[in-house]
Parts: C-alpha cells; sequence; structure tokens
C-alpha cells in the first residue's frame, strides 16, 4: 500500500494502469482486462491532469506529468484512506480542492471531465465545477460555470445525477440542466461529462445517460485568474461541501469519443476491488460498536444490511456464539473464536476473525462508577454493561438509598424503570450535613457470583428561597452557534437583557464545534441545573441535508449551581453519545423529570435509518426518541420511540400541571399531518405517564395510555410567521404578569427576530379541547414585542431566585444574603430569630453572650434558644453563618435581663440601750424565692413567698453604732437572681 510522502510516487495498482499506458505508449488495455473491442491505450489522448488522489502536503497530486497539481484546503492525510493499494479521498464536508488553470481552456467547447466517486454521498453538493466566483443564486456575484452533483435531491432529480452548464445574461440566471438521467451504481461509479460544441454528453460507467444541446460558450465560464474550478465545493452561496468517497479524476482538453470514454475509465473488476478494500475499512469501523477490536468482542457486534449503498449478507462460523445479526453469546466460559463472513452485492466476500473473550461476572462489577457524593438519585445498574450480568443491589440505610426491589413489576404503559426501584436517595434535611451510606452490588453470570461494595456520602439538601426572577439561553444564527445568557432585571418576565457583557457564555471546541438549541433544565431537588445542547454547525459547512442525514449522535450536557459557571457532566472536552448508529442527527435535546420513574427523562428528534450505512432513502422524517438518566453522564439505551406517526416531528418540550403531563411539539410537515393541521406550526398534548408512545395524532386518545391530541397550529395565525422551539415557564409569584397560576408559552419564529410570547394560565392550558381550543379563545394573543433576548434563536428559559439570579446579572460568584437577628428576653429566657433578606432557608448557629458567658446553639427552624446565667444582665445574639456561606453573619440589638423583683429595706432602732438593725424584705416576683441576708452580726437565710414579705433583726450589742452595709441576694427554681446591698447611717443610743 502506498501512502502519499512529500516526495510524490507512481502508483501501479489495477485502477491507474490506463494512466500508465497513456504515458508511456507502451502498453495495451487488453492487457490489463479491459474489452479488446476498445483503442489501445496508446491511441488515448494524454490528459491535461490525472488526478489519481495521491497527495503532498497540501497539494493534490497530477500524475499525468504535467504537474498541474490541484491545492487542498481543509484537507488532510488523515482525509485519505487506503483502498487496496489505491488512496481515496474522503471528502467530509471538511475541505475541498482547487484546480489549476490550464486543465480546460475557452478556445472551443470541447472538453472532457471524469470523475469516479462512491454510491453513498450526500445530497445537493458540487462533485466538481469549473468556474470562479461564489455567490447566492442569479447574481453576477455567482461566476458562470459547469457543474456536477453526484445526489441530488431537487425537485426532478431526487437521488440523481444533476449537471449543468450556466452562463449569465440579463435578467437571466443562464443556467440549462441536463436531463435526469439517473443516479450512481452500487460501488464507484465513473461519471463522464464530455463537451463536444454545443453538446454535453453525461456517461454513466461508459454509457450515455443525459445530453444536452445548448448555446453557451466556454469563454464565457473559463475564469481569467489561476484557479480553473474546484473538486468538492459550490459557487452557490450556502451550499454544503461534498460528502462522498472520491478514486479518480481526469481533464482533458478534448472531446473524448465513446470508446476513449470507456477505455479511459477503471472497469467493472478494478471498482469492485476497490470498493471491496474500501468496504472492509467501513464494515469494520461500523461492525465494532463499543467493543475496541476483533481480538476482543465482549458486547454485541453490529452486522448491518448495507454500508455505503452495498448490501451484505451475512455468515457465521458459530452462529450460537456471534449470530449472523451481530448477538455475542456471554454464555461461553472460555474465550472462542469466530469467523464472520460478508457476501457483497457486487459478488465480492469480506471475511473478519473474530475472537470473543469469555465473561467474568467480576468485569461488570469493576465497570460500575458512581460518584463519592450524590445530590441525585443512583444510576444502580441491573444489568452489566460488559457481559450482561444480573446485578442486585443492597444498602445498608434503605432509607437513605433504597435497595433493588426483587419483585419489581414493570408498568403496562411507558418506560420500565431500568434500576428497578433501587438508588431512590432521600437527602438529609438542609443543616444536618451529608450522610454516609454503603451499597453492595451483587453480580450474577453462568453460575458465577461476586460482590463489590461502594461507600458514599448522601448531600444534604441545599438551601431553598423564593424565585424572584429569571434566566435564558439561547444561540443566534447559524454563523453563530454559540450559548449566550440573558437575565431579568428583577421579578418582571419581560425585562431580559443579555448578561456577561454580551458575550457567549459556553463555546465548543469539540466535536462539530457548534451548539444549537440549549435547554436548562432545573433538578427535582432544585439546587442545580442542567444544560443540554445540540451538536451542530451549520456555520461550518454543513448542509441541512447532511445534518439531518449524517449528523452528530452525541449531545452537549454541562451542569451549574448559579448558572454563571458551567461544568462539563461526562468530565471531558466531548459531547455524549446518546443516539443509535443508525440515526441520522440528535436535535433539540431536552429533558423532563419523571415522578413515576424518579428519573430525567431526555428526549430529541432524530431521522432512524434501517442500519448503520445508511444507504435506504424512504421513512426519512424526523421523529422523537427518548433516554433515561439520573445523572446526565450515564444513560439507557438504545433510545427509544416516543412519537413515531409516520410524519415529522420536532422540538418537544414538557410541563406538569397537576397530574397531566403537557407536550408542546412542532409539526415538521409542511401539509396536515394525521390530524394535525396544515403548516410548520406547534400542537399540544397530554398524558399521564411521561414516556407513553404516541403513534397517532389522536383528539380521542386516552391519556392514561398514551398522548391525547388537544389543539394544534397554535401561533402562526397570531404571529404570520412559522414557529419552532416551544418554551413554556411558570411565572414566579410576585411576578406583575402573573395574575393567578400563570404561564408564559414562547414561539421560536426563527424567520422573524426570534421568540414571541403568550401569556396564559395553567388552567387554561389543562382545559384546552378539541371542542375549546387553547389557540382558539379570545385569551390567546400574542404578546408585543419586547422584554425578551434580542433575536434568540430556539433557546430556553428557567426560573431563579433572587441570589442566582444577582450572580447572573453581575455574571460573578454567588454572594451571601444579609440577614437580621432579632434577640427576644422572657426573664432569663432567651429566644434569637434568623431570617434571610431574601425570605430563603437560614441554617447554622448562633452564639449568645454577656459578660464572661456565651454559648453556641444550633438553629431549628430559624430560631435558637438560652438560658442565661445568674449575674447576666445584658445580652447579645450572633448569627454565626453556616459552612456554605450562603447567608451572611448578623448580631442583634443588646437585650437588658430584667431582675428579680425582690427588695431590701433597713433602719436602726434602740432597745434597752442597744441598737437593732432591722431589714425587711419585699418579694414582688412570681415565684418562691430563697433569701440570704447577711450583716456584720449575723445572717439569715429563708425562703420567701410570692407577695409576701418579711422582717428580720439583728442586735448589735453597742450603744455607738458606727455607719454599715447589710448584703441581700435571693434566687428563685428557675434561675432568676438578684444582689442587692442596703446602706445604714451610724447611730447612738447612749
Amino acid at each position: 500500500m502506498r501512502r502519499s510522502t512529500t516526495q510524490p510516487q507512481r502508483r501501479r495498482s489495477a485502477f491507474r494502469r490506463g494512466l500508465a499506458g497513456t504515458v508511456a505508449g507502451v502498453m495495451a488495455l487488453t492487457g490489463v482486462g479491459l474489452a479488446p473491442a476498445v483503442a489501445t491505450a496508446a491511441e488515448l489522448p494524454a490528459p491535461t491532469a490525472h488526478y489519481d488522489m495521491s497527495h503532498s502536503g497540501s497539494q493534490l497530486l497530477d500524475v499525468s506529468g504535467n504537474a498541474r497539481h490541484a491545492t487542498l484546503t481543509g484537507l488532510t492525510s488523515a482525509s485519505f484512506a487506503d483502498a487496496g493499494g489505491d488512496d481515496v479521498l474522503r471528502f467530509r464536508a471538511d475541505g475541498y480542492a482547487a484546480l489549476p488553470k490550464g486543465l480546460v481552456t475557452g478556445t472551443d467547447n470541447n472538453f472532457t471531465v471524469e470523475f469516479t466517486v462512491a454510491a453513498q454521498t450526500a445530497q445537493n453538493s458540487f462533485g466538481w465545477v469549473i468556474g470562479d466566483g461564489v455567490g447566492p443564486w442569479n447574481t453576477t456575484q455567482l461566476g458562470n460555470h459547469i457543474f456536477l452533483s453526484p445526489r441530488s435531491a431537487q425537485g426532478g432529480y431526487t437521488n440523481q445525477v444533476l449537471a449543468a452548464i450556466r452562463v449569465k445574461t440579463d435578467g437571466n440566471n443562464g443556467e440549462s440542466r441536463m436531463p435526469a438521467g439517473g443516479g450512481l451504481n452500487a460501488g464507484f461509479t465513473t461519471l463522464t461529462m464530455v463537451g463536444s460544441g454545443n453538446t454535453l454528453t453525461l456517461y454513466r460507467d461508459g454509457a450515455v445517460i443525459s445530453t444536452l444541446t445548448h448555446n453557451r460558450s466556454m469563454s464565457s465560464i473559463i475564469p481569467a485568474g489561476d484557479t480553473l474550478g474546484y473538486i468538492g465545493r459550490s459557487l452557490y452561496q450556502g451550499d454544503s461541501l461534498l460528502r462522498a468517497d472520491v478514486s479518480d479524476m481526469k481533464f482533458w482538453d478534448v472531446a473524448l469519443t465513446p470508446e476513449e470514454v470507456t477505455a479511459s475509465m477503471p472497469d467493472a473488476e478494478e471498482k469492485t476491488a476497490a470498493t471491496a478494500a474500501l468496504l472492509r475499512g467501513e464494515v469494520l469501523a461500523s461492525m465494532l460498536g463499543a467493543n475496541p477490536s476483533l481480538d476482543s468482542v465482549t458486547s454485541n457486534l453490529t452486522l448491518g444490511a448495507s454500508v455505503n449503498g452495498v448490501n451484505l449478507t451475512w455468515a457465521s462460523s458459530n452462529p450460537a456464539v456471534i449470530s449472523t445479526t451481530g448477538v455475542v453469546s456471554r454464555a461461553i466460559t472460555e474465550n472462542t473464536p469466530v469467523t464472520l463472513t460478508a457476501t457483497t452485492s457486487l459478488g465480492s466476500t469480506l471475511t473478519f476473525d473474530a475472537t470473543v473473550i469469555a465473561p467474568t461476572v467480576g468485569a461488570d462489577l469493576d465497570a460500575i462508577v458512581l460518584e463519592e457524593r450524590t445530590t441525585e438519585n443512583l444510576p444502580l445498574a441491573v444489568k452489566g454493561s460488559v457481559n450482561g450480568a444480573e446485578i442486585t443491589w443492597e444498602s445498608s440505610d434503605p432509607a437513605l438509598v433504597s435497595a433493588t426491589d426483587p419483585d419489581y413489576v414493570a408498568p403496562s404503559v411507558g418506560a420500565a424503570d431500568p434500576f428497578e426501584g433501587g438508588g431512590l436517595v432521600t437527602r438529609p434535611a438542609y443543616g444536618e450535613g451529608d450522610r454516609e451510606v454503603t451499597l453492595t452490588a451483587t453480580a450474577t453470570l453462568n453460575g458465577q457470583t461476586a460482590t463489590r461494595t461502594f461507600t458514599l456520602d448522601v448531600a444534604e439538601k441545599a438551601r431553598t428561597a423564593p424565585d424572584e426572577g429569571y434566566v435564558a439561553a439561547y444561540f443566534k444564527s447559524d454563523s453563530d452557534e454559540r450559548i449566550y445568557q440573558a437575565a431579568t432585571s428583577g421579578n418582571d418576565f419581560f425585562s431580559f437583557a443579555p448578561v456577561n457583557g454580551g458575550q457567549p457564555t459556553v463555546e465548543n471546541t469539540a466535536d462539530t464545534t457548534g451548539l444549537r438549541d440549549p435547554y436548562i433544565l432545573r433538578s427535582a431537588e432544585g439546587d442545580k441545573y442542567y444544560m443540554i445542547a445540540t451538536d451542530l454547525c451549520i456555520g461550518c459547512g454543513t448542509g441541512w441535508g447532511p445534518a439531518q442525514s449524517d449528523g452528530s449522535l452525541k449531545v452537549h450536557i454541562w451542569e451549574s449551581t448559579d448558572l454563571v459557571n458551567w461544568e462539563r457532566t461526562n468530565d471531558e472536552n466531548s459531547g455524549i453519545t446518546v443516539n443509535q448508529p443508525a440515526a441520522g442527527m440528535t436535535w433539540a435535546p431536552e429533558a423532563y423529570w419523571d415522578d413515576e420513574l424518579q428519573s430525567y427523562v431526555l428526549f430529541f428528534a432524530s431521522r432512524l435509518y434501517s442500519d448503520a450505512s445508511k444507504s435506504n432513502s424512504d421513512n426519512l422524517y424526523a421523529r422523537m426518541f427518548y433516554v433515561l438518566t439520573r445523572d446526565f453522564r450515564t444513560f439507557t439505551y438504545p433510545p427509544q420511540s416516543w412519537q413515531d406517526t409516520g410524519y415529522a416531528r420536532i422540538d418537544s418540550t414538557v410541563i406538569k400541571i397537576d397530574d397531566f403531563y403537557y407536550r408542546f411539539t412542532k409539526n415538521e410537515e409542511g401539509g396536515a399531518a394525521d390530524g394535525l393541521e396544515a403548516g410548520k406550526d406547534i400542537f399540544l398534548e397530554k398524558s399521564q405517564v411521561l414516556t407513553a408512545p404516541t403513534t397517532r395524532s389522536n383528539w380521542s386518545a386516552d391519556p392514561s395510555q398514551t398522548w391525547q391530541l388537544t389543539d394544534t397550529r397554535m401561533t402562526t395565525l397570531e404571529t404570520n410567521q412559522a414557529g419552532e422551539g416551544p418554551q413554556v415557564i411558570k411565572l414566579n409569584e410576585g411576578d406583575p404578569n402573573n395574575t393567578g397560576d400563570g404561564y408564559v408559552f414562547l414561539v421560536d419564529n426563527y424567520g422573524d427576530g426570534g421568540y414571541r410570547a403568550f401569556v396564559t394560565t395553567g388552567d387554561e392550558i389543562a382545559s384546552s379541547s378539541q371542542a375549546d381550543r387553547l389557540s382558539q379563545r379570545s385569551s390567546w394573543v400574542v404578546r408585543q414585542r419586547g422584554g425578551l433576548p434580542a433575536s434568540p434563536r430556539h433557546g430556553s428559559f428557567v426560573n431563579v431566585s433572587g441570589q442566582v439570579l444577582d450572580a447572573v446579572n453581575s455574571w460573578s460568584d454567588i454572594e451571601a444574603v444579609a440577614s437580621t437577628t432579632a434577640l427576644d428576653a422572657d426573664g432569663r429566657e432567651l429566644t434569637a430569630s434568623v431570617t434571610a433578606e431574601d425570605e430563603g432557608d437560614v441554617v447554622g448557629t448562633v452564639t449568645f453572650a454577656g459578660g464572661e458567658w456565651s454559648e453556641t446553639v444550633a438553629l431549628v427552624d430559624g430560631t435558637a434558644t438560652a438560658t442565661a446565667p445568674a449575674g447576666v444582665t445584658a445580652v447579645t445574639a450572633t448569627y454565626d453563618g453556616y459552612r456554605d456561606g450562603l447567608v451572611a453573619t448578623s448580631v442583634s440589638d443588646e437585650v437588658e435581663i430584667a431582675g428579680l423583683a425582690v427588695t431590701a429595706t433597713a433602719i436602726t432602732r434602740c432597745l434597752a440601750g442597744k441598737v437593732l438593725e432591722s431589714v425587711t424584705i419585699a418579694n414582688d416576683a412570681d415565684a418562691a424565692a430563697t433569701v440570704v441576708i447577711q450583716s456584720r452580726y449575723g445572717s439569715k437565710t429563708f425562703v420567701l413567698a410570692p407577695g409576701k414579705k418579711a422582717t428580720h433583726t439583728f442586735t448589735t450589742r453597742t450603744a455607738a453604732y458606727t455607719a454599715g452595709v447589710i448584703e441581700v441576694s435571693a434566687s428563685t427554681a428557675d434561675g432568676r437572681s438578684v444582689q442587692t446591698e442596703v446602706s445604714l447611717a451610724a447611730r447612738s443610743c447612749n
């Protein structure tokens, strides 16, 4: 096999022998297996250029000896594949080749272009063009040209070759098309266009399929510059680049005869051999599935019925181990070799040797990955992802995380729980902290049993606060496929303005590099947001045809707690594959929480082909599929059909009101579609089962079993524009647009400035029916423009707390919300109440302090209590905050603690010439007090009932009494106390 090097090398494979004879003039074509009736190679006119897809660096090499090399743009060595020793240039709408001048001149109308291309090509792409000047249709910017498109989708040319010549005249685009003559043959097809005077003749593998007589002149087409034309690029502005495999191309500045056309092209045997060689790589790539190689097969293979338009019939040397449909047995006990043979419709055979690895039960356990800390229900797999072992789960704390239910029975309608009751998480309350749990998985396979334990933390619930605003995410246009965000200035839905300085908030450098249709979903617990986006880049040159037939099977997913800082859920700079190989695209993904399944349902629009080769052209309407997830990292597989009525549907969005789910979807058919009114517009359905399948648009359907149609053609009569990307959001309490139970419905008028809004209610949505349709009521009126993000395309809208709203508007991290601490004292009983400015949750601790005393107490329902000890007369309470830092600290005003209502008075008097001290105690408190009187002449302790007085006398035994102090203290059983002093003046009793 010769690969391109920095020094061009000549090839010697059968596919190129005709060239060798032409250049050297020494080899007869009969020597390479062509029919003997044709002219010899020496008699063929020498080509002006021959591109056998040899390349060196950025040059597509001309191997004719004329050194007219073409210049590659966007194509690298990775764009070339080996086909049995011959290079094939694999155009994937990612590049083109510029042809140099001199291949065809304008001195006459005689020329020949030979182009060998594989059958599996995308529609509406130029294979080659002579001419220059890219521009819109019917403009002078669009240069005069002659072109060939190997597979068209235009009227009258569907799946057929389209070729035309164009020389613009005043008031006339000047294009004349060759009549449709059919499509490409299986495998590689050689299409040869011969210009002879005013006649164009198109050959398919040597047979004429179309002729055209015209009055155009090549002198008006050949450009004056250095570029003659292109391979793989259209001159029509907006057309996608070529998606096709090209093996050979030749140019002559003369008109070849029919015999020379046949003599020049590779014969059927040569093309079959090249097809088979290329096909082998294609089949191998598509058949592996999740297996790393055929030497280590552990999961099912994909044995397609066709690849690149070539039908395949499969045989297996051991169907019990690998069936002819690719099913791999996991019941074997030792590694087993199997030979798979594919017989092609071209008559060739492809043989593949595989080794099926005997399963080990531990491999399924080793493949399980659980996060160390979870805020969501856990995806506890009940079937091994490697070998399909049966797995059951036990929990050390079933009240925290549930185990699998051995008696689980799937519902009769809708999806079965893929976790069979296991993994349901009950998070500790906010402020209680995380809790640890141990889960034990037991796997059983082929009589083997193994266990594995997982220890993880279940996160406490997060802080909640009332929603006080809204945030939007959207992309702008086909030329600006990045995610932007906007936010309201407050709790008014119609007050959006761009955030982050109007710059993109999420960009994509992976996969297609484009991001469209962002959807933001708030988690079921309310403390996290997920954002999902389509992996598509029309602005990168992808046409809408290829976008639907060979589009990405991935979605991009991020998570955030503040809508500012986004992290991919898969921890990689890449999307996540959720679709199947036979799918054409994965558009407008959204997700919604399923109360029954306790999982998220992620749904998207897709075409579905017969197999991964995507060679069929029937039943290619868009329909809706879904997968299930709990962590937005792992998803059920394969996608399940959700909406398939035989008519195109895209862009579903869901909201639940009471016991019903309501689904708004776009009718993608141009006309009426199975009960839907004509026009690409939004219709409404309802069901009690989110994952219930829909096979008809049915006004009378039972919503407990499927989805019932309740409205159709909802927007165009009001907006006068086609609409898509529907969104619906419940309005916050306090929003001035919300008169109670308020909702906003939005539709993307993609051709007229983006979203338009209808203000409605939940009751109006829920009560819609065929006899009383929401869209036909007088209240269904499109709102005047204003208040929404400027020119948003297919985005989403989500409710947010004031704290998140502030972070998004300032495009900064979340800041702590202010708090207020109030302190109340009832005697010595203290109560501190802490409130947050946004009226949200407050947890953490309060520290009471007075004098040298302090005590820290946990908040319960926003309050904390303590008892001030005796002697403390003034106290403050400080809210210390919580470890999440979401509520700022605060300090109460100082509160004085009232003393015990016990008072003392004292007098002196004379008795028998001696001084007496007389002390009277009055207890005005509501409880009995223990009173202690301390004098220098003695002490007295007694209990004084509430409301009573008592007097005690101390004898001094002296006639001359000096001034003194009597100390009195009193205390109650409930902890109240008081201390006081009574002063007495000097006295003489002489």
